[in-house]
């Protein structure tokens, strides 16, 4: 029998990265109109592929990238400087949000299809 984590696969990392970067992108646009503040973005593709890594080689314990706060975050890099030194352009930050969101929710609703099916074959339907 599969363990549950072969059965979701790298889903339940994929849920948690979209929820660390959603939080990265709300921190930014919270921090809009504070002078200096740096917008921090996480690299999700780089980020995943980290994790994946982890757990193919050990146990899904210890994967560092999906708990560890950030390990592929980086800034961002502005198109436009400003003179007060903040990073965050407000449009950016909103499409990368929105864009974050609805993947987040396709990540969920695969998982929820996953479990459904598993509760349906446990039924014995």
């Amino acid at each position: 029998m599969a363990s549950l984590d072969e059965y979701f696969g790298v889903s339940g990392t994929a849920l948690k990265l979209r929820a660390q970067r959603l939080d990265m992108i709300a921190s930014n646009i919270a921090n809009a109109g504070t002078p200096g503040y740096k917008a921090r973005d996480l690299d999700f593709g780089a980020a995943l592929k980290s994790a994946s890594d982890d757990l193919t080689r050990s146990n899904p314990l210890h994967m560092t990238a999906a708990r560890g706060g950030g390990a592929q975050a980086g800034y961002r890099i502005p198109h436009e400087a400003s003179l007060d030194g903040n990073t965050v352009e407000l449009a950016t930050e909103q499409v990368a949000f929105s864009e974050n969101s609805v993947r987040y929710e396709a990540t969920l609703d695969i998982l929820n299809g996953r479990i459904s099916t598993m509760m349906s074959a446990l039924r014995g339907e």
